[in-house]
């Protein structure tokens, strides 16, 4: 993976609180920088995709939905009892 260096300004006080945890953590301030954007990134794609989710689910329910989900529950209980 091809690394690019970035310039970034923070406040003293942030950079503070980066400079312990990274300190606590026995990683570099650019390792916990990068953990936190990776982390930060996956998050709000997973965001996405729940409204994504979300919004193809809305509207009313189809009225045979609750019978399939009821047969569903009955046909996964019955096979984890059998096992």
């Amino acid at each position: 993976m091809a690394t690019i260096k970035a310039d970034l300004s923070l406040k003293k006080s942030l950079l503070e609180q980066v400079e312990a945890t990274a300190r606590e953590m026995k990683v570099s301030r650019s390792r916990l920088l990068l953990m936190a954007l990776e982390e930060f990134i996956q998050r709000y794609q997973n965001r996405k995709l729940l409204e994504k989710i979300n919004a193809a689910y809305e509207g009313d329910a189809d009225e045979s939905e609750p019978l399939q989900l009821r047969q569903m529950r009955s046909h996964r209980f019955s096979n984890s009892d059998a096992g």
